[in-house]
């Protein structure tokens, strides 16, 4: 290397510590606070190292300007005085028979960096409630104190320095991660610790839990999900007996008790693939769904022994399968539209009998036929008014009495059945009613398989 080169390179080294002797001229500045601006400056150096470091060459040159008469020299060994918890320049300045000034606070972080074990002890007395295998921190900073620091740094153009709410998260983060021996995750922890070190205070959030799995519903007097009674809105009126509920119990409160009893959870959110009518049993392999379970303080849960309980306590009405634990891309892939192909059997029965020529031209008109379905008028509260269209791929037609039959149909996900049946009004075409000529009602409905893509 030249020495033009070794020069400027002296020189940019000089600004650094020049520029570290203007910050600690002007304010008061602990080793952390003057580490952090100059923190993207080598590697494996924390900011605290750094800074006493900074400190230690100021110190150096200041006793050395002092034994050369230097006045400049007794004034750095003073100000180093107020700023460092180093002894050095103060022993200096007692040898030089010098007066030493009294340190003072920080002016960026007020030594709130001083306690950084006792945010760290308090952070580990909440996880010990939690069970979690990552975490993160996080950092709240009063609004005054950013400011501040964003003033310090446009002052002395800092532009390799590192934020304090950065400094404070990797430091706690680094501490509790030495502690319990579990990483530190910045896309998808269980738990967020929550960290304001001016006031002391430490919060947990606990990310959900998500468990995936499918469920049968063998019965036909219990809705997919909680239903609010439209009456009171929940609150109990004559209609709902007093419950705020349109029925007591439902597929989803019958999966989350249990759930949430072994989890701890505050409550849960009930996700699955497309739903089934109250009077619709869901049989074969069952439903997807994913049970969300919010704030959990226990994941490290039995799957088999939570199945056990939910179907122990469903009584016969539901039964849940193959649990496992999933993620938020599980709920995003289920309520993909695309993905769902259903297959129904229906029990439907006709205002006459029905010859087998007519029953046969209806088995030939469903298969491979494209349905144009209206938003049916029993769910136009909910739905927005639109015309869908939905693929039926087989259909098996087999006769039970002289107007009654038992159809089977496996259909793209999303196409009402009872309306496929009934016409509902002309909105559903083709439809069982026009292509027999007799009207036609559905008197059982039951899933008999949910095939979602990848099943």
């Amino acid at each position: 290397m030249s020495a033009a080169k070794q020069a400027a390179k002296r020189g940019k080294f000089m600004g650094m510590l020049e520029k570290a002797q203007k910050m600690l001229e002007k304010y008061s500045i602990c080793d952390h606070c003057l580490g952090r601006q100059f923190a993207l400056l080598g590697y494996g150096l924390g900011n605290q190292r750094r800074g006493k470091a900074l400190k230690l060459l100021l110190t150096m040159k200041g006793h050395q300007m002092a034994l050369t008469g230097e006045k400049k020299g007794v004034s750095l060994l003073k100000i180093l005085t107020v700023n460092t918890s180093l002894d050095m320049a103060t022993k200096i300045l007692k040898r030089l028979k010098k007066r030493a000034r009294k340190r003072r606070e920080c002016h960026l972080c007020h030594d709130k960096f001083e306690s950084l074990n006792e945010l760290v002890d308090h952070s580990l007395k909440k996880l010990k409630n939690y069970e979690y295998t990552t975490f993160l921190v996080g950092v709240e900073l009063p609004t005054e104190t950013e400011e501040k620091e964003d003033e310090f740094k446009a002052e002395f153009e800092v532009k390799h320095g590192e934020s304090m709410q950065n400094h404070f998260s990797r430091e706690i983060g680094k501490r509790i991660s030495e502690t319990t021996q579990k990483p530190v995750d910045y896309k998808r922890p269980n738990v967020v610790v929550l960290v304001n070190p001016f006031t002391g205070r430490v919060k947990l959030k606990a990310n959900p839990l998500y468990i995936a799995g499918r469920y049968r519903k063998l019965t036909r007097s219990i809705p997919q999900s909680k239903w609010i009674c439209r009456e009171c809105g929940g609150r109990g009126c004559p209609r709902c007996n007093g419950t705020g509920k349109m029925y007591q119990e439902s597929v989803e409160e019958i999966i989350a008790k249990p759930t949430l009893e072994k989890t701890a959870g505050e409550e849960a959110s009930f996700h699955a693939a497309g739903r089934e009518d109250v009077d619709a049993r869901m049989l074969g392999r069952g439903r997807p769904f994913v049970i969300e379970v919010k704030k959990p303080k226990k994941r490290f849960i039995d799957l088999q022994n939570l199945a056990e309980t939910i179907n122990k306590q469903a009584q016969g009405k539901v039964k849940v399968l193959n649990l496992r634990f999933g993620d938020r891309d599980t709920v995003r892939k289920l309520k993909k539209p695309e993905m769902g192909e259903k297959v129904y059997k229906a029990i439907i029965k006709f205002d006459r009998n029905v010859s087998d020529e007519e029953l046969a031209t209806l088995e030939k008109t469903l298969i491979s036929t494209m349905v144009r379905q209206q938003t049916p008028l029993r769910v136009l509260h909910r739905r927005a008014d639109r015309i869908r269209e939905k693929y039926i791929y087989e259909a098996k037609i087999k006769r039970l009495t002289p107007n009654r039959v038992e159809m089977k149909v496996h259909c793209q996900g999303g196409l009402y059945i009872k309306e496929l049946i009934t016409g509902d009004q002309g909105r559903t075409n083709p439809n069982v009613s026009d292509i027999v000529s007799a009207k036609a009602e559905t008197l059982e409905l039951d899933v008999l398989n949910v095939i979602t893509r990848g099943s």
